[in-house]
């Protein structure tokens, strides 16, 4: 019998080389070096003791970062959501819960345990949410700089878009305050090789962004001064109950822990502790108890100086960094 004739397949087409995404914009900057030269090694037990005033063991300093963010934007999330053309209403109001809501709860806990804050602030926040500035000038809270809104990232910019929106952002808040920051704090912690450097030229005097030490110390900027004050990457409520997920009870305890420990440091040598906040998530009832909470553990000891970030740098600078 003869066998059927087997119709020919088309021959296969080489498939199409994988399409390549193209690397995102990256901003003219600076090369990064090797080695940082901002500052010199210098371990703690190797330092002359510091003491803060009235003989207190710890510096307390609580940082409300009080931000505007824009509505075209992605930004710090509780949930996924759609992404851009889709404007993520959901994550936005969640966000704006902090300025709307939670600062004020924020306040009513701070001014029951006479704490002042010193706010990390985007200069964006003196022309929408002018309300929280009056607020806050009434309760002698500092303000320090944290960029124009918290939708820019300082390390996005160019250098020359970085210098311009530091001098942008240091004098609306001084004109909306009465007078220009002393601190600052990047949206992020963000930095590149020469912002020290544009902070110095703009007056600020203490940066918040490296978070390596438990005392004040000297950076090195080309000109002026600048001294780094401790500021932390995990007391701080967006790495903890976002990022480790731990509930609202476990970071107070986290706040209480830190004290206890340091308390006991600063009896040879005194510390600075930081509390980070954000008023759209400490600011909600849940946290917002506990947060309370922790204020009343560590106002209930004696030794413990209730200060603003200016007023330990002051300190600082009259009796440690001694000409």
């Amino acid at each position: 019998m003869a066998r059927k004739a087997r119709s020919k397949k088309p021959a296969r087409r080489p498939a199409a080389p994988a399409r390549q995404a193209r690397p995102p914009a990256v901003a003219a900057t600076a090369k990064v070096p090797r080695a940082h030269g901002r500052f010199d090694y210098s371990p703690i037990v190797d330092r002359p003791p510091l003491r803060w005033p009235n003989g207190a063991r710890v510096a307390l300093w609580v940082i409300p970062n009080i931000e505007h963010f824009l509505f075209d934007r992605t930004a710090a999330r509780i949930s996924g959501g759609p992404v851009a053309p889709s404007p993520d209403v959901m994550n936005y109001s969640w966000r704006d819960y902090g300025v709307r809501v939670g600062i004020w709860r924020m306040m009513e806990v701070m001014e029951r345990h006479g704490v002042r804050g010193t706010v990390a602030l985007n200069s964006d926040v003196c022309s929408e949410y002018p309300r929280i500035i009056e607020e806050g000038k009434k309760l002698g809270w500092e303000w320090m700089g944290h960029g124009i809104t918290n939708s820019i990232r300082i390390g996005d910019q160019s250098e020359a878009e970085q210098r311009e929106l530091v001098q942008e952002s240091v004098t609306i808040i001084g004109k909306s305050v009465g007078k220009k920051p002393r601190g600052w704090l990047s949206p992020g912690l963000t930095e590149t090789v020469n912002t020290l450097d544009y902070l110095a030229e703009n007056g600020i005097e203490y940066v918040g962004n490296w978070v390596n030490d438990e005392q004040p110390y000297p950076m090195k900027v080309k000109t002026g001064s600048m001294i780094s004050m401790p500021y932390s990457a995990e007391l701080n409520d967006i790495p903890a109950l976002l990022s480790l997920h731990h509930s609202p009870e476990r970071f107070g305890q986290m706040i209480c822990d830190q004290f206890d420990v340091l308390y006991e440091d600063g009896e040879k040598t005194g510390r600075v502790m930081s509390i980070c906040l954000h008023p759209f998530l400490t600011g909600h009832p849940h946290r917002s108890k506990y947060f309370d909470k922790a204020l009343a553990h560590i106002t209930s000891r004696q030794e413990v100086w209730l200060a603003t970030g200016s007023e330990i740098i002051d300190w600082y600078r009259k009796n440690y960094l001694k000409s």
